[in-house]
């Protein structure tokens, strides 16, 4: 079912420059090809090599091979100046797209259902434009294509390998085609704007018997059921109702008849946080619940307990950068999105607690076109206008960072 959005709001498309304008359909272009040819997280080899033979045309010095398959290039300006980062992210998702469209993924099973083909092709336009308009800024501006962000935190071996450094990245931006916004929207923030990710398993072990007889049996399912009603109380009892937080059992597993109690019962879930501070509670609250809960029934556990992401928290300085120039992008008032937290997760994260940096949202979904299907869904698309506002938020960003 598609989402219920508010109306595109226009595009000003007088503020993209006649040379973005001009660019855009190549970049849709660029898009295309890489919807068709979707590869999942450290597997990127075609897309890879298709940004680099872009960057090896165009004359921009560029490193391959970073983390496997990412790529960095380096755009120098007319001076010295500052270091700014662009972060694209490149990796698509296990799912089989159900689209009727030309530019159908050709790769069974496998999906950009997030947007990040649009990332890619946005940040090759952006580096386009700035390799020949070098004139317009000083400083450098290095452009992060990197693998593997759906889960597989494909950042933390990017900064490991040093894509930080040589030169020194003083800030760096990102952003997300969001079709949670609609077309001509762009949403910006200060502080926490996506949700810290951590994951759990959970082993229960009982006593198995006939189901006529529970007596005998210590049931691991009536447990997991108590422990599921359990978990929930973590967020509405012990967190701040100011702070936003999330447990979420996503699977529960127990049982092979109906007539047979179990000797195993199994859940797995996710924790969603933005308070920094909460890091490490909840790992701590959930085996007590869990410990607890089985201890007063009989029961033992297994728990194994990771986090994923930590929250994605914008720098106050270059948010309100970023802000600026979406400003002079959009119309204003209505077109800047203050109010867009969401408790997804994003390895930008990793970025952003290395450097001060900014991610932010493209509003891309347009329900009269029936593009409005949500991230990860197996019809996911979004409006192509999006792709030109991308690369003019860039580059103006480039332009007023490195002056």
């Amino acid at each position: 079912m598609v989402s219920t959005l508010p109306s595109p709001h226009r595009v000003a498309e007088s503020e993209i420059r006649l040379d973005i304008r001009t660019l855009h359909p190549q970049i849709v272009t660029w898009r295309r090809h890489l919807h068709q040819r979707p590869e999942l997280g450290f597997q990127e080899q075609l897309t890879a090599e298709f940004v680099a033979k872009k960057l090896q045309e165009w004359g921009i010095e560029h490193q391959t091979g970073i983390a496997k398959t990412g790529i960095v290039a380096t755009i120098v300006g007319n001076g010295k100046g500052p270091v700014l980062a662009i972060r694209a992210d490149m990796d698509a998702l296990p799912i089989q797209e159900e689209n009727n469209v030309s530019y159908r993924s050709q790769h069974d099973g496998m999906m950009h259902a997030c947007g990040h083909d649009g990332h890619i092709a946005i940040a090759l336009g952006t580096a386009y434009y700035l390799s020949q308009h070098r004139h317009l800024f000083s400083g450098t501006v290095k452009i992060i294509f990197q693998p593997a962000e759906e889960g597989l935190g494909g950042a933390q071996p990017m900064i490991a390998e040093g894509v930080l450094e040589n030169p020194d990245v003083d800030a760096i931006i990102g952003l997300h085609l969001w079709n949670n916004l609609p077309l001509g929207t762009v949403g910006v923030r200060e502080g926490a704007l996506m949700a810290a990710v951590e994951c759990f398993k959970c082993t229960i072990f009982g006593k198995g018997g006939h189901g006529a007889m529970p007596h005998q049996t210590v049931d691991p399912i009536v447990v997991s059921a108590q422990i599921v009603n359990a978990l929930q109380t973590i967020v509405s009892r012990n967190i701040d109702p100011i702070d936003s937080a999330v447990v979420t059992v996503g699977e529960l597993h127990a049982g092979t008849a109906h007539n047979v109690i179990a000797n195993t019962a199994k859940m797995s879930g996710t924790v969603r946080y933005f308070n920094p501070r909460m890091e490490g509670y909840f790992k701590e609250r959930i085996e007590q619940v869990i410990a607890g809960v089985c201890q007063s029934q009989g029961a033992s556990y297994n728990l194994e307990y990771w986090r994923l992401y930590p929250p994605t928290i914008n720098n106050k300085q270059i948010a309100r950068l970023v802000k600026s120039v979406a400003s002079q992008v959009v119309e204003t008032p209505a077109g800047i999105v203050v109010e867009c937290q969401t408790m997804g997760g994003e390895d930008m994260s990793f970025f952003l607690d290395t450097v001060p940096g900014c991610y932010f949202f493209v509003g891309s979904a347009n329900p009269a076109r029936d593009l409005a299907y949500p991230h990860h869904h197996p019809r996911f698309d979004f409006d192509e206008t999006a792709l030109a506002m991308g690369v003019e938020i860039f580059v103006r960003c480039v332009e007023k960072f490195c002056g």
